[in-house]
């Protein structure tokens, strides 16, 4: 049987005591078997001087990464770039998904000098756009609104010219902390709705589907000029009618970019890859996003909510330009 540990390095004396249980809410899971992965998922290992670089700034600003703590297949792409996406309000989510390798448990009491750790880093990667993503922080009474907002305004005074997005948890019973983001004005506020309504309660029990749609929706109402963005995995055993109606979903919200790409499971106690989705098949629901209305649609087995970011905040403004009136 297999148990998902987070081995502590604090004090090797010390093994039997720091040993802890990463995913205790899945430990006691019955294992599901994790199925080969097929020819069209191939990633380049991480381990270049550049990528070397940045873990380095990472480390060195005492920083949190999605692309660690998730297991993200593209890291080597991205740190190779110098693109990374960081984790702010600890490692430590208070919430379960199936899908997600993000440990769980009570996090730590938020870091007031984080803001200006990750707006240093900024600075010193010299990045051109940014992705700020967090754990779900639902003992905080604002589900840390106004400390997103703190680093927003922080990167702004490190790096001025580095364009911002953000990718937030859904401040689910947190009254007034979507307007406290909004006002520190990213430039995209990105929120995943990961799967489609009718495997919410297997793989995301503790979020609503429609009230997701209906953050995403409020982002506009507050703020006309701002991008949105979501994102789902495929693979989970939706179907493709499924997939087309959350597509509509999103365009009655006005969503301007959609990302999908392929489920991959972490660990045997994560929810089951049910199928590999073809390119042709991701192909299509490229085709189809953007016959429906999206600014901008990316879909294939590897796309993911961070990946290429700065590039697609770049189609993002081409795609709104080309459309508007002259």
């Amino acid at each position: 049987m297999a148990v998902v540990l987070d081995l502590l390095k604090d004090d090797p004396r010390k093994k039997s005591e720091s040993t802890a249980l990463r995913h205790p809410e899945k430990a006691h899971r019955p294992d599901n078997p994790i199925a080969r992965k097929p020819d069209w998922i191939r990633v380049k290992a991480p381990g270049s001087p550049k990528w070397a670089e940045t873990h380095k700034i990472v480390k060195e600003n005492g920083l949190v990464t999605v692309c660690e703590e998730a297991g993200c297949p593209n890291i080597g792409e991205c740190w190779e770039k110098k693109h990374a996406t960081f984790m702010i309000m600890g490692d430590t989510c208070t919430r379960a998904c199936a899908f997600c390798n993000v440990k769980t448990g009570m996090p730590a009491p938020l870091d007031p000098k984080e803001p200006e750790h990750i707006g240093q880093a900024v600075a010193k990667l010299g990045l051109t756009h940014v992705v700020i993503t967090s754990v779900d922080r639902d003992d905080l009474a604002d589900g840390g609104a106004e400390h997103f907002a703190q680093v927003i305004r922080a990167i702004r005074v490190a790096s001025p010219k580095t364009t911002i997005e953000i990718l937030t948890p859904d401040f689910l019973r947190k009254e007034g902390a979507l307007e406290v983001v909004v006002a520190a004005r990213p430039d995209v506020f990105n929120h995943n709705l990961e799967t489609v309504p009718s495997k919410y309660l297997k793989v995301r029990p503790g979020a609503r589907y429609f009230h997701s749609i209906r953050l995403l929706q409020k982002v506009k109402e507050l703020d006309p000029t701002m991008f949105t963005k979501s994102g789902i995995m495929v693979g989970l055993g939706e179907e493709r009618n499924e997939v087309l109606q959350l597509m509509d979903d999103l365009r009655s919200a006005d969503v301007d970019f959609i990302t999908i790409g392929q489920y991959l499971q972490p660990t045997r106690k994560h929810h089951e890859v049910i199928s590999f989705i073809t390119p042709a098949e991701f192909a299509s629901y490229e085709t189809v996003a953007h016959a429906k209305g999206f600014l901008l649609a990316s879909a294939s087995p590897l796309t993911r909510s961070s990946h290429h970011a700065g590039e697609d905040f770049a189609r993002l403004k081409a795609a709104r330009e080309a459309k508007s009136p002259r």
